[in-house]
């Protein structure tokens, strides 16, 4: 909204201070500068506040505001006076100002930092947590505009408010002063307020998600007077689920004596229903969206499910016709789930809703999925049905113009009917917060993750979000950081999903092998190598061995403590006949169930070839029901005491006990279910690389799990040797007053010593345009040299012969000089250097970068060519910790060039570390510091010598994760 003329004209309006953001209860408002156009809102607003509010506010019985005062709350100048105001449906339900103050509490102007600050919320409104989205979005502003600390007044009786100020996390003192109580609150953010502000932001995003999945009463808009069309389908298909609430079909074309339709109330518009209405499901063409959601908006509907189409997917019109629908929709306080989406699935006994075009509802189960494309969807539901699992809900969000999969995370991080998370994903819309999210809900359930469209550069058409420019190699690292199982394919996502859905997690990467075929033992046995799991010999049953044989060798292999894990390998046994007996699936399921139930909990997975019936029979084991028995996964005490009876499938493993309080996460008691895998289905696999594949990334998933609960930390030390206030102070003088946008690279001095503020010491390097200079700078450094070109074509190419190593004297230092310049061009071209030579060692790299999108990010990996062709570089999220660091030298598959490989002196990984750690350190307490590149990095036995730097300084990039709660806006 723009200011009108009346508003400062040395102070535009700040449309940046908009912000959609999530209540307490799920649903939306948007947040916005207050302007001279909304005195008439101010005073219908003000004459639905309770006199008791109004009491609170002004300390006075206040009934009406004079003119004067309208005239003094709806004109700002939006640096010493600023007004915001909460609205749905263009109306406020609440406001806030402050006022900066000088040191005896008057009216002041910049550079005093202190305001003081007045909230007043509608009573139908109070509770829902707006005046906490309000106090964090007002304290950024007043950050922004140089203020630093709030002084509010409150009434001892204004429980309300004196509770959104303690509960902020803000530093603050307390005082009783004429009759009031006096509040200051420091505006810096703190390590609470922080952890305040993301645990609301949880507890309303996931609301959010719950009122969509789980609502009273459905409207189907655009239900076909006949049979057919998408509306009509969805209708039957919700009614066909078993939907435990109110259904009405909505069409502006039915008759008004219409009645009926499929047996449940049709009505022209929602408006005509009479009744409270939760979800819509929209399926109207796109030009007739907006009357729909307005229609649905101003009867209070409380989300969208749009599964029309015409939207991003159509381009730029499309494009900026989805970003109306969505300001609409919130406009109202609605979320929407699309456009272009395949629609909602829910099994829970308490809803069983299918709002979605697929025809038939998959089983209860306790899987969560949420897809990003209607065609993948499909295909995932039908794989896990055809291999007997079920779902806890399914959402495809198609072009996920509001609600993403970073919702779902919130949602499934404390929903006790999920244990595993599966999504497939083509774009991240806020890669540092899905990782943030995804690393809280992996520390108690599995996330498994496929994402598409990885090597386009761009988003699929549709996705109107930020495109992160990080190679896709780096943005696999980062989600295994965070803990997230990332698999290559769909059919890598079911397999893991079962597994970890049926069985315990393993404690380690032993397997045990068993079966009747020993060349598919020996596959087994192959593919465990491959995927770094430590198999034992495989045991030969013989093809004659039978169910009896299997339920005896499995107990065994369950029972001895030198393997974590079981692989069941099976072929159909050969007859007198000579002819495959491939219908005893049944009979070995019910022995390999038997077993399972009586041993220890670890996990088990079959391997079979044309058994019949038997992957349905091992999926249909138990029911879907949770058990109350819990126990952490690893190896049981005793036996089942129950084998033979029904229990839920574990999350690494699952069941779930009572459901906690609202906003607790699924914790190790919720999530480790029964004591042995049979209370889970047991998952078949028709290949043994899928089963193996599946097996292994439980196994790193279950190691994640163990380090997660000790997480790593950043040595006291360093705070010791760095001068963090100083380096301000230089990077400031560096990108001076009006620094470039683009940034600029420092020079070699300059990056020398903004380095070594943080303990990071580079070999000087002196420049030789000539050899009479080459020859000075040696006699100043002492021999042996080297001399390397710098060139930025030539730099670290050792391979084109751009430097010379040992140079023991004069003689040898001309010959060189003169051998480069012949060879590559003249010194002006090449610019070569100097550098006293480092003790010998492993050349490697290290490097931090910025991404706008997903933060800062930390790498590393050998120095050369090969590495480079390979891939083979670490990455780790900043900040990074001790036990970051250390995987980071460990995760590249050259490490064991470091620790001695082929019998040479394993080198100083110790002060590798702590190199990392610095320079980790540096770009998190700099963001302006968006590129530092160290290379080579040489570590010898002792010590290490960072011969080569380059760093790069800009303006920092805005950082989305640590402003106030805001929903996201492309």
């Amino acid at each position: 909204m723009e200011p009108t003329g009346e508003q400062s004209p040395h102070h535009a309006y700040p449309d940046h201070w908009e912000a959609d953001v999530v209540l307490r209860d799920g649903g939306t408002a948007r947040i916005r500068p207050i302007t001279t156009d909304d005195a008439d809102r101010l005073v219908s607003f003000y004459e639905q506040v309770s006199d008791e509010s109004k009491y609170y506010r002004f300390f006075a019985p206040y009934p009406r505001l004079s003119a004067r005062d309208v005239h003094r709350f709806t004109h700002h100048d939006y640096v010493d006076r600023v007004g915001l105001a909460v609205t749905i449906g263009g109306e406020f339900i609440a406001t806030v100002r402050f006022d900066r103050i000088d040191e005896r509490g008057r009216p002041a102007s910049a550079p005093a930092d202190e305001a003081e600050v007045a909230f007043l919320v509608q009573d139908a409104h109070q509770g829902r947590g707006v005046a906490s989205a309000l106090l964090e979005h007002i304290a950024a502003v007043a950050r922004e505009r140089g203020i630093r600390r709030f002084a509010a007044e409150v009434l001892p009786a204004n429980n309300k408010m004196i509770k959104v100020f303690r509960d902020a996390g803000f530093t603050q003192q307390r005082s009783f002063e004429d009759g009031s109580v006096h509040l200051t609150l420091d505006l810096e953010p703190t390590a609470e307020s922080l952890a305040v502000q993301r645990a609301r932001e949880q507890r309303a995003e996931a609301r959010s998600v719950q009122r969509l999945l789980a609502p009273g009463s459905v409207a189907v808009v655009g239900v076909g007077r006949a049979p057919g069309g998408v509306g009509r389908t969805v209708l039957r298909n919700l009614l066909a689920s078993g939907f435990t609430g109110r259904a009405y079909a909505v069409n502006t074309s039915f008759a008004e004596d219409q009645g009926t339709v499929e047996g449940v109330p049709a009505h022209r518009s929602v408006g005509g229903i009479g009744e409270q209405v939760d979800l819509a499901v929209v399926a109207v063409p796109a030009d007739r969206v907006p009357e729909a959601v307005a229609d649905c908006g101003e009867q209070g509907v409380q989300g969208l499910v749009v599964l029309t189409a015409g939207y991003a997917e159509r381009g730029t019109e499309g494009r900026e016709r989805q970003r109306e629908l969505v300001r609409q929709a919130r406009s109202y306080g609605m979320r929407i789930i699309g456009p272009n989406a395949f629609g909602i699935i829910n099994t829970s006994d308490a809803v069983r809703l299918n709002a979605s075009l697929a025809p038939e509802s998959p089983k209860a189960g306790r899987i969560g999925l949420f897809t990003q494309s209607g065609a993948i969807g499909i295909a995932v539901l039908s794989g896990l049905h055809r291999r007997g699992a079920g779902l806890s809900a399914f959402i495809s969000a198609g072009n996920r113009a509001d609600v993403s999969g970073n919702d779902l995370l919130q949602y499934w991080y404390e929903d006790q009917g999920t244990d595993v998370a599966l999504l497939y994903l083509e774009s991240l819309g806020n890669p540092r917060k899905f990782t943030r999210l995804a690393r809280r809900t992996a520390a108690v359930k599995p996330v498994v993750v496929v994402k598409g469209a990885r090597h386009s550069g761009s988003n699929p058409p549709g996705h109107a979000v930020p495109v992160s420019r990080i190679p896709d190699a780096t943005v696999s690292a980062l989600m295994r950081q965070a803990g997230v199982i990332r698999v290559d394919t769909v059919t890598e996502m079911v397999d893991a999903g079962l597994l970890l859905a049926g069985q315990p997690l393993p404690d380690g990467p032993r397997v045990a092998i068993l079966g009747n075929s020993e060349s598919l033992g020996l596959l087994t046995y192959d593919a465990c190598l491959a995927e770094g799991l430590r198999p034992r010999p495989p045991r030969d049953l013989t093809t004659a061995a039978g169910p009896r044989d299997f339920r005896n060798a499995l107990a065994e292999a369950l029972a001895d403590r030198t393997s974590d894990a079981v692989i069941v390998t099976a072929i159909p046994w050969v007859g007198e006949n000579g002819e495959a007996e491939t219908g005893d699936g049944e009979v070995l399921a019910a022995a390999l169930r038997e077993a399972a139930a009586t041993g220890p909990a670890k996990p088990v997975a079959v391997v079979h070839v044309e058994m019949g019936g038997l992957a349905q029979a091992l999926a249909a084991a138990t029911s879907t029901a949770a058990r109350p028995e819990s126990r952490p996964a690893g190896p049981a005490p005793g036996p089942n005491p129950d084998p033979g009876a029904p229990s839920a499938a574990p999350a690494g493993g699952g069941g779930r006990s009572e459901d906690p309080a609202p906003g607790t996460p699924a914790t190790d008691e919720h999530v480790n279910g029964p004591a042995g895998p049979a209370a889970g289905r047991i998952p078949a696999y028709p290949a043994a690389e899928r089963a193996v594949r599946a097996l292994a990334e439980a196994v790193k998933y279950a190691q994640w799990r163990r380090h997660a609960a000790a997480p790593g930390k950043v040595p006291a030390f360093l705070d010791d040797t760095i001068d963090e206030h100083g380096t301000a102070g230089l990077i400031g003088t560096l990108l001076g007053p009006d620094p470039d946008p683009r940034g600029r690279p420092l020079p070699h001095d300059e990056a020398r010593e903004l380095l070594a503020r943080y303990g990071v010491t580079v070999r000087a390097a002196l420049p030789a345009p000539d050899p009479e200079a080459a020859v000075a700078a040696a006699a100043k450094l002492g021999y042996p040299v080297a001399l390397k070109t710098t060139a930025p074509h030539l730099r670290h190419r050792a391979d084109l012969g751009g430097v010379r190593l040992d140079l023991a004297n004069e003689n040898a230092l001309r010959r060189s000089y003169d051998e480069l310049t012949d060879l590559l061009g003249a010194p002006a071209e090449l610019r070569p250097v100097v550098q006293a030579m480092a003790p010998r060692g492993v050349d490697t790299v290290v490097r931090a970068s910025i991404d706008a999108a997903a933060g800062a990010v930390l790498s590393f990996g050998l120095a050369g060519a090969p590495s480079e062709l390979l891939g083979d570089t670490a990455h780790r999220l900043v900040p990074a910790t001790d036990r970051d660091a250390a995987e980071l030298i460990r995760s590249i598959r050259a490490a064991p060039v470091l620790f001695g490989w082929r019998g040479s002196a394993p080198v100083d990984t110790a002060a590798l570390e702590e190199l990392l750690l610095r320079v980790s350190r540096l770009v998190d307490d700099h963001p302006e510091v968006v590129s530092v590149a160290l290379e080579p990095v040489v570590v010898a036995t002792d010590g290490l010598t960072v011969l080569g730097a380059s760093v790069r300084l800009a303006p920092p990039p805005a950082r989305s994760d640590l402003g106030p709660r805001r929903l996201p806006s492309y």
